[in-house]
């Protein structure tokens, strides 16, 4: 299973064994779900005067501007509280029109999360409510609480925030179409991130088409805000370091407090057996991710799984050290091709600027 062992042919390692994320099989309670429905870690103190647009990308400082006056629009009254005031006899106050929420388009590393964390920061109501999830983690809320218990839980929030917003099968097309269209009903702003426009979720994955009016449902929430340019996290940057040897990996492991070894095949089996919503549990303590033997995934359901373990490790901060493949020969060209090519670039380019963060744990 793990790698997690002292270097074939070297005398004995002093420093503590590392941990081995094989050996971990975390349980998220539905009340943890709930309280972690917050920016992570990397996001934690982003803000919108923290961005720096492209001076060549138009549209970055334009986000910005919009963005901040869509969060100053939310500092009123809940529209629920409005509404159960008609109880007493006062008129409600009427509904904005249009669209209840923004949609933040764009390709991999322009910075939308950066936004969309500024976004919920920058919401002049208490963090209790606001939330901010992945697509997964709000999907996994509904399946721990049931879609009822989930309307009543998020209904008296101000604001959700939805990074990486895709529609991956049909299931997930019917359940977050009712899902956002009972909040909006409740008077919950809505902002998601996504590579794909709106209209456009689900194509390439599955039959868009049969499930048109879900997906035109979910289009209708929101207005798209188009965020062009060049991932910033290559921007001006050194070529990712090559892979090291499995000796150098391992011996930084084991040099490193906190550490996880593990081999890649490994980790790929392990990543079946646990639910993608709890990849960020299963990292809960670490403070480095080493991986020996990293190779080529050898289908798409493990390389989604692969895509989700990396956003939770960049929203960590956690660095990534790896003897084999180097990350940019991982998804086969038949992916980087396909419907979730997006997906695939965004982890290539998290996992490479991960693996830069990690250089520092190599004794050179």
């Amino acid at each position: 299973m793990s790698s997690s062992h002292a270097v074939p042919g070297s005398s004995p390692i002093a420093e503590t064994a590392p941990l081995s994320l094989c050996a971990r099989e975390p349980h998220v309670p539905a009340d943890r779900l709930v309280a972690e429905m917050v920016p992570p870690p990397r996001f934690d103190s982003v803000r919108f005067d923290t961005y720096v647009p492209d001076p060549n990308q138009p549209s970055q400082t334009e986000a910005v501007r919009v963005l901040s006056d869509f969060a100053a629009g939310l500092g009123g009254a809940h529209a629920m509280g409005a509404g159960k005031r008609k109880w007493f006899g006062r008129k409600a106050p009427a509904r904005p029109s249009g669209p209840r929420g923004v949609y933040l388009d764009g390709g991999y590393g322009v910075g939308k999360t950066h936004l969309l964390a500024s976004l919920w920061h920058a919401t002049p109501a208490a963090p209790e409510l606001k939330a901010f999830g992945t697509f997964v983690e709000l999907t996994n809320l509904v399946g721990a609480l049931g879609f009822q218990q989930t309307v009543r839980t998020l209904s008296g929030h101000r604001l959700l925030c939805i990074d990486e917003f895709e529609l991956d099968d049909p299931g997930d097309t019917v359940l977050v179409s009712s899902l956002l269209s009972r909040l909006v009903e409740e008077g919950v702003a809505l902002a998601a991130t996504s590579n794909t426009l709106p209209g456009k979720l689900g194509e390439g994955r599955f039959a868009a088409a049969d499930f048109l009016r879900e997906i035109q449902g979910l289009s209708a929430h929101f207005r798209p805000l188009r965020i062009d340019g060049e991932d910033y996290r290559h921007r001006g940057l050194p070529e990712a370091p090559p892979p090291y040897s499995d000796e150098q990996v391992t011996k930084a492991a084991y040099a490193t407090p906190g550490a996880a070894l593990d081999d890649f095949p490994s980790i790929l089996d392990h990543l079946a057996r646990v639910h993608p919503s709890r990849y960020g549990a299963l990292t809960d303590g670490v403070k480095a991710v080493c991986l020996t033997d990293v190779r080529p995934v050898p289908d798409q359901s493990t390389a989604l799984r692969l895509v989700v373990l990396a956003d939770r490790l960049y929203d960590r901060e956690v660095p990534v050290l790896a003897s084999g493949a180097p990350f940019d020969e991982l998804f086969s060209e038949e992916m980087l091709n396909g419907g979730y090519r997006k997906k695939y670039f965004r982890a290539i380019s998290r996992l490479t600027a991960l693996a830069r963060d990690a250089k520092g744990l190599v004794a050179q």
